[in-house]
């Protein structure tokens, strides 16, 4: 897991190499142990590497390969990398490392821009091609690893965050109005390849892009997933084994491709005990597991140590217990705001960023329960939309139930110069018609599962984890399993309130409580029911002399939520009014100066 950036020049000029230094600066959390740069006629790259696989000096990147005219800056981790190395030894290739990164450099000799398709395993990578000229991104078929960039007529640039590239200047920063739309309708997800910010993309999910030196480029999207029934039936029990086969893979696969120990980010819910309960199940010992708590609130508790407590003493795991005080969020709020590479309003990022911090004191790697209520239909709203009228559009059963804001609401939320059409619902309408699945519901899982959770949970964890150079991996979202689960009849998904097959494989191995407990999260209570300092916080960030001349938010509207902090809550129960914080907050954070 690492930090990468670089420049590709178009107008016959050198890289500015002073930038890709500025850029491994603002990249150096993510990859502590190792810092190196690489320039090569119109193009440099740079990489702060955190050591997972392959601990010597000979896997340190970028890594150049001059027989075979490639150069490498990557991010990630290949599961099945032993596997292709074999392959690629037996074809007649020979290797002067044992990590992953010297076999993406050969698999894309071999194969071509057809190598991601052999790859297993969550990646964000750029390869120079010296002898054809070209340079060729790639990101993971379901985004799990981010990669940003910029085009203007005289280079390219691209990083792991958005702060690397705006420290070096050249980015349009001007608020994308489309980009607005989504965040403050689709809880701050910006589909790629917008961002927030007019001049700053990023590659979607399932793509790679090639550019030639002349700056022309192309983009091909190289997975799809279906949403259909396979040919032959399977019945409850078959889908059960089928699933607890491919998800005993997956949590092996993280565990096993390291060489540094991996430990289990234990919230008390169902999907981070279930890995727990595996690992346990398979014969591993001394686990390490690590839960965060905070303090409550009247409506709501502030940690799910009842449950993970259960977990930790049916499989005797060396357990590690945080709890952190509401004077210490808001303190180290401006922190985790700074390490989001776009806004984000999730209650559990802030709750991420601390738990990590602790976290990456003792191990480098954990294996984290995000993408199961996405995979395996564990929300409320799931429920909803199936009961929802199914005479009416898809777009509308699904806004009723999720959009945190209807497009009038929107309107009144913003200044009248973000004013336009309803870019929100006919992104998702879209999405959603995308043929290959055979009901609304399997079209509704699927826009989640490859476009929602990308920019939402799975962003979040690999924003705040790698802030303290703490690489996450998330079983839930390995591709097969994925693909498996899509085959799967929604409805079997839903039964049991949700996650059926996930709790099928659960029963007697995991404690009943935490099994048939009512579904949690990282709760950060103080975000959600705002009262106190927190509402003083918000009230001074909207009320700033930057928030008012930046023009965003109606004024009148921010009144009304200020006024009433706590009765206006989006349909999924988040706070209107820290969705606003939030973003004006970050911009200040994050782009205003620069």
């Amino acid at each position: 897991m690492c930090g990468i950036c670089g420049e590709l020049r178009f107008d016959s000029r050198p890289p500015d190499l002073g930038a890709v230094g500025r850029m491994m600066g603002r990249l150096r959390r993510r990859g502590p142990d190792h810092a190196g740069s690489h320039a090569d006629g119109p193009v440099a790259f740079g990489h702060q590497r955190l050591a997972i696989i392959d601990l010597s000096h000979r896997a340190s990147q970028p890594l150049v390969d001059a027989e075979l005219g490639l150069a490498l800056v990557f991010n990630g981790t290949i599961y099945n990398y032993p596997e292709l190395r074999e392959e690629l030894r037996a074809s007649g290739y020979h290797f002067f490392s044992d990590g992953d990164s010297e076999v993406i450099v050969k698999a894309y000799h071999a194969w071509g821009e057809k190598c991601v398709e052999r790859l297993h395993g969550m990646f964000a990578f750029a390869i120079w091609d010296a002898t054809r000229r070209r340079l060729f991104l790639a990101r993971d078929r379901l985004g799990i690893k981010p990669l940003y960039y910029t085009h203007d007529a005289g280079r390219l640039r691209f990083a792991s965050s958005s702060q690397a590239l705006l420290a070096v200047g050249g980015v349009a920063t001007a608020i994308d109005p489309v980009g607005l739309h989504h965040q403050l309708t689709l809880h701050a997800v910006i589909p790629a390849p917008r961002t927030i910010l007019k001049g700053l993309r990023k590659l979607p999910p399932a793509t790679t892009m090639t550019i030639e030196v002349d700056g022309s480029r192309r983009e091909r999207v190289y997975w799809h997933l279906p949403a259909r029934r396979p040919e032959r039936p399977l019945s409850e029990w078959e889908w059960a084994e089928a699933v607890r086969t491919a998800l005993i893979s997956a949590v092996e696969k993280r565990r096993r491709i390291a060489d540094v120990p991996v430990g289990v980010l234990l919230s008390g819910g169902l999907d981070s005990s279930l890995l727990v309960g595996l690992l346990a199940e398979a014969g591993v010992s001394d686990i390490l597991t690590f839960s965060v708590g905070f303090e409550d609130q009247p409506e709501e508790k502030g940690s799910e140590f009842e449950y993970s407590d259960q977990v930790v003493e049916r499989f005797a795991t060396r357990h590690h217990r945080y709890l952190i005080p509401n004077d210490e969020v808001l303190k180290r709020l401006p922190e985790a705001v700074d390490a989001m590479a776009e806004p984000m309003v999730g209650q559990d990022a802030i709750a991420f960023y601390l738990l990590a911090e602790q976290v990456s004191r003792e191990v480098k790697v954990v294996q984290s329960g995000q993408g199961a209520d996405e995979v395996f239909g564990g929300y409320f709203w799931y429920q909803k939309m199936l009961a929802e009228e199914a005479s009416l559009p898809a777009v509308e059963r699904f806004r009723n139930h999720y959009f945190d804001r209807d497009h009038d609401e929107f309107l009144a939320t913003v200044d009248s110069a973000y004013h336009g059409d309803d870019h929100t619902a006919a992104l998702v309408a879209a999405r959603l018609a995308e043929p290959d699945a055979d009901t609304f519901l399997d079209q509704v899982l699927r826009l989640d599962i490859t476009t929602l959770i990308v920019d939402d949970p799975v962003k979040r964890v690999d924003n705040m984890t790698m802030a303290w150079g703490l690489e996450a991996r998330v079983p839930f979202l390995d591709h097969q399993l994925v693909e498996l689960a899509a085959q799967m009849p929604p409805e079997l998904r839903l039964k049991s309130g949700g996650k059926h097959p996930l709790k099928q494989i659960a029963r007697g191995l995991l404690p009943d409580g935490v099994i048939d407990r009512p579904k949690g999260s990282f709760p950060v209570p103080a975000l959600k029911y705002v009262r106190g300092p927190f509402l003083d916080f918000m009230r001074d960030v909207l009320g700033s002399p930057a928030a008012r001349g930046r023009g965003l938010f109606n004024q009148a509207y921010v009144a009304r939520l200020l006024a009433e902090p706590e009765a206006h809550l989006t349909r999924i129960q988040g706070s209107k009014l820290w969705h606003l914080a939030l973003l004006e907050f970050w911009l200040q954070r994050n782009v205003d100066g620069v």
